[in-house]
């Protein structure tokens, strides 16, 4: 969400109690915001609305993921106030970002219905821009994946929700709100135009001049939306073509551009369209692995190139490591730890390196501590408590790692 909360530590527990945002950082925050807003206008303005409703929303999932009902329901009230205020505010009635964000807040909040009635509200009021209009597709794209997330299986998911949103993207005409059913024929019609909306924005040269971020929100937003359209129209492999398509296209202008233009507009941007791809993909095999069988290695696989590629996106590595907690061999996950380590000067793989063996650690001590007399246990200790002192050894005497406040308490925290 772009902010740090001050005096945060999400690695370390406190006896029972997860260590949240502490006062006088909160303050601090709120006061910054509170100041901005009264010397912002116009654009600025309204950026600044939309990073602090981000902030309220990172607050909200952390009391949902340490499960603090009341804690929750305080926190969702407060955050709901300042975004219904925003939204009241003359300049920010149309911004379909906040629009966003505020659904989302209320389907956090568990408030299904009420979000579908923002979302909803939102895509009649975006306009008739469809697959032209990055806020649209982008809206879309969020909203399809939240009503995916409610299915249990995708069978019979051509007549769901999410597929109606997205064939009403491809329409370019007012949006109707879902009401039961999608006609076959539109589904055939939403293909067609999601091909020919693609291979046009993949056989584009981009402009200089052109707003090159735009851009590639746009492509990122166009090809997450039919890749989740064919995966719930067709299956998980044509999604799974769509994603490599689309990452060839862009590695190969990526790649293009270097040799003919040296530092070229286009160049920044790419690699970050190539990674928010790749974050899309990953995300959708863990999700169909959730609700059908599917073999691991095309996840893994994925995995390990982007890393290998990007290795201080933090949402890879956490997938990654979510994965080889279902395996009790560590020697591939190590190897590959080191390989990384050495090629990058990034802190993220050592912090994630110390991350796995702690909580492989956790499983070996829950596993010898289990009251059931005598126990021939799966995974030998003796070696990981040493492994765990080496890497934080290793990563405190990296470049980054020395100026790393949080790997140092991490380390002491460990000792102690």
């Amino acid at each position: 969400s772009g902010f740090n909360s001050i005096g945060h530590m999400d690695t370390m527990l406190r006896g029972r109690h997860q260590i949240g945002h502490c006062k006088e950082g909160e303050e601090f925050i709120q006061n910054v915001f509170h100041v901005l807003s009264q010397i912002f206008t116009g654009k600025e303005k309204s950026n600044l609305a939309i990073c602090w409703l981000q902030y309220e929303i990172s607050k909200v999932v952390q009391c949902l993921q340490a499960k603090k009902k009341k804690k929750l329901k305080a926190q969702g009230k407060k955050s709901k106030k300042l975004a219904k205020n925003f939204l009241k505010a003359p300049d920010n009635r149309n911004n379909l970002c906040l629009w966003k964000l505020y659904a989302y807040l209320e389907w956090l909040l568990g408030n299904t219905d009420d979000a579908r009635k923002v979302f909803d509200t939102a895509l009649c009021t975006g306009g008739t821009g469809g697959l032209k209009s990055a806020q649209l597709c982008s809206l879309s794209l969020l909203y399809a994946q939240l009503e995916v997330e409610l299915l249990e299986s995708i069978e019979g998911a051509v007549t769901s929700r999410a597929v109606h949103i997205l064939t009403k993207l491809t329409e370019n005409g007012p949006y109707v709100p879902y009401s039961g059913q999608v006609l076959s024929v539109n589904v055939l019609k939403a293909r067609k135009t999601y091909e020919h909306a693609l291979q046009d924005y993949l056989s584009k040269t981009p402009v200089p001049d052109q707003d090159q971020v735009n851009v590639t929100d746009q492509l990122v937003n166009l090809v997450g939306c039919y890749a989740l359209f064919q995966y719930l129209t067709v299956g998980i492999d044509a999604a799974v073509l769509i994603y490599t398509q689309a990452s060839e296209k862009l590695e190969a202008s990526g790649s293009r551009k270097c040799e003919n233009t040296g530092e070229n507009f286009g160049i920044l941007n790419f690699p970050t369209a190539l990674e928010a791809v790749t974050l899309l993909h990953t995300n959708l095999l863990r999700f169909h692995m959730k609700i059908s069988v599917y073999p691991l290695n095309p996840l893994r696989e994925a995995l390990t190139e982007a890393l290998k590629r990007y290795p201080s996106n933090q949402s890879l590595w956490r997938s990654y490591i979510h994965i080889q907690r279902k395996s009790h061999s560590a020697s591939k996950a190590r190897r590959f730890f080191d390989s990384v380590t050495r090629s990058t000067n990034s802190l993220e793989p050592w912090l994630f390196a110390i991350q796995a063996e702690q909580m492989r650690k956790k499983l070996t001590e829950k596993i010898q501590r289990a009251d059931v007399g005598e126990i021939h246990c799966t995974i030998p200790e003796t070696g990981i408590t040493n492994r765990i002192v080496a890497l934080f050894e290793h990563a405190v005497q990296s470049e980054n790692g020395t100026h790393c406040p949080l790997l140092w308490r991490m380390y002491l925290n460990f000792m102690v």
